[in-house]
């Protein structure tokens, strides 16, 4: 098939999710037909390095035939099987003892689903079910933060910090509130610290809880790093000052591991690189290294004793999916942790993660480049038309859409977030492909420059 023609029925055929639509049946997809590695090909053969793993998903990079075996073994086995109605599978039994052991606070079970947005309104449904068993039925509103990004189910869009996923969808649901964004670069004061600009957010929070009130409050949701936000890196001392509120309040907190989870800040959980102490943890994405769909909400055991309570009063806790504890995903997720300890795949990020930043920071002196931050393997490099003000193009993302474009054309696959363009490779990364990625960066970045110019 010529790529005319599959470009054709792309258009022809498929509704695809976060595209300008008008311009995509004028333009058509890039079609992606295999992966290698850190590589993927298009339908014509061409070489791209794909710089975000697919959707911040593939740290096992593509082809990892052991992924593919453990799927097929247990395809062969047992296909699929529900859980409702106390049913299970021995794969997910497997996986949810080995994702209670993994985790660095102590959760008492594992709710599979099939999405980070399913694991976050799972999130939201349970922390509601919680405060209902307590006897607590004001205790409902989630705070959340701009710019951040949950999902897009009604709940988790809802969450999401980005009027983008409200507009026009009738979002957000009445019981969300979003706090502050913790965002230096854009919103600190001139001469304020990090520690400060945490502290000024932090008291902001509190207010914002008493306003709304305390026993109105249920629970607070953060990213460690916040992703398609902008990646960013929480100032210094911000989670700590964040959680000494929600402790006062009597609020849970819900860390969001869907991006930061299995290594990508350098140790497993992001909730370990900052320090958190959540109630719930939710992650996805990294777990099947993108191979199955797979997601998965832990619980502490105060909230797991009190659904408890609340479904022998009910009768039943009335709440999962067709697809919960899918048999062959828990086995691709086994697989990945196995691949993870045996390659030592955390070292592997700690030696090459600086590697990284240090790269894009060498591009600070560029005249597109404000700010260049990150963690692990997780960048962002943010490009502003005027450095010493910090401004701000017009209309926001023309940069950025500029940018993917000239990177793409040069063989890397990026994303922008308007106009910070953002970089997750797969964690198997060698420091040559780490070096070529930076290359083809500083090619694209000194093309849109001269576009730009233009």
């Amino acid at each position: 098939m010529d790529t005319r023609t599959i470009q054709s029925r792309d258009v022809a055929y498929q509704l695809h999710p976060f595209t300008n639509l008008g311009r995509h049946e004028a333009e058509g997809p890039l079609v992606i037909t295999r992966g290698k590695g850190v590589y993927v090909y298009d339908e014509a053969g061409r070489e791209y390095l794909e710089g975000l793993a697919g959707l911040w998903c593939t740290a096992l990079g593509f082809g990892e035939e052991r992924l593919v075996e453990a799927a097929t073994r247990q395809m062969r086995r047992l296909p699929y099987y529900h859980q409702f109605g106390g049913k299970a599978n021995d794969t997910a039994i497997r996986l949810a003892e080995r994702l209670i052991g993994l985790v660095p606070v102590p959760m008492s079970k594992v709710f599979f689903s099939n999405s980070g947005s399913e694991a976050n309104e799972s999130a939201i449904k349970l922390c509601w079910y919680y405060n209902n068993a307590l006897g607590r039925p004001r205790k409902k509103k989630i705070l959340s933060r701009l710019r951040a990004y949950h999902g897009v189910t009604l709940g988790a869009a809802s969450l999401t910090g980005l009027a983008i996923a409200h507009r026009d969808f009738d979002l957000p649901i009445p019981q969300v509130r979003h706090a502050d964004c913790p965002y230096p670069y854009r919103y600190a004061r001139p001469g304020e610290r990090e520690e400060d600009f945490a502290t000024r957010l932090a008291e902001s929070l509190d207010a914002q809880i008493l306003r709304e009130d305390p026993d109105t409050v249920a629970a607070f949701i953060a990213e460690p790093v916040m992703g398609a936000g902008g990646v960013l890196v929480p100032p210094r001392t911000y989670f700590e000052k964040v959680q000494a509120v929600l402790r006062k309040h009597d609020v849970l907190l819900i860390a969001d591991e869907v991006i930061c989870g299995f290594g990508r800040t350098g140790r497993m959980f992001g909730t370990e690189t900052f320090g958190l102490g959540p109630d719930i943890m939710t992650m996805a994405k990294a777990l099947t290294s993108g191979y199955l769909p797979l997601s998965a909400t832990l619980v502490s055991d105060e909230i797991y004793r009190a659904c408890v309570r609340q479904s022998e009063k009910l009768g039943v806790f009335a709440h999962g999916y067709t697809y919960t504890g899918h048999p062959a995903a828990c086995a691709v997720a086994l697989e990945v942790l196995d691949v993870f300890a045996e390659r030592d795949l955390l070292g592997h990020v700690g030696r090459v993660g600086p590697r990284l930043l240090d790269g894009l920071r060498a591009l600070g002196d560029h005249p597109l480049v404000g700010d260049v931050r990150g963690v692990g393997l997780l960048a962002g490099v943010e490009l502003v038309p005027d450095k010493p003000g910090r401004g701000t193009f017009d209309p926001p993302g023309a940069a950025g859409t500029l940018f993917v474009a000239r990177a793409e054309a040069n063989g890397l696959i990026v994303r922008a977030l308007q106009d910070t363009v953002a970089l997750c490779p797969p964690l198997v990364i060698s420091e040559g492909e780490l070096d070529e990625l930076l290359r083809r960066f500083g090619r694209a970045l000194d093309e849109t420059a001269e576009a730009l110019g233009r």
